[in-house]
């Protein structure tokens, strides 16, 4: 069994969760403790979930759970957009990541069922 942190989409979580954390960072107050904390939160939970499928045997039900967390992400961010917190550049620099995650759960969830 490969190492989880040698996983390809758990690098990529990984990034992304850096990439939250520089995203969330010029928010304005009312969002920065609110929406900010949220997607920090949900990002370290989808590492987690990421975590759990690595070393379980049947991983279906904890990726379902996983592309569900990075839906959550996904909506998060879009708000944030359209409460404009963030730049058009910012957000389509973000979602290019969250996309990739998404297509490797996709993926990973599809090759183990």
């Amino acid at each position: 069994m490969a190492l989880y942190s040698d996983l390809p989409v758990y690098k990529a979580t990984y990034d992304l969760l850096l990439g939250i954390f520089e995203f969330t960072k010029h928010f304005s107050k009312e969002y920065k403790y609110t929406v900010g904390e949220s997607l920090k939160k949900e990002t370290i939970e989808l590492l987690t979930l990421i975590y759990r499928a690595n070393t379980k045997y049947k991983k279906t039900d904890i990726l379902q759970t996983a592309r569900e967390q990075i839906e959550v992400i996904r909506l998060l961010i879009r708000v944030m957009k359209d409460m404009k917190q963030v730049s058009l550049k910012r957000y389509v620099r973000i979602n290019i990541i969250v996309e990739n995650v998404s297509k490797q759960l996709t993926g990973w969830q599809q090759a183990s069922r």
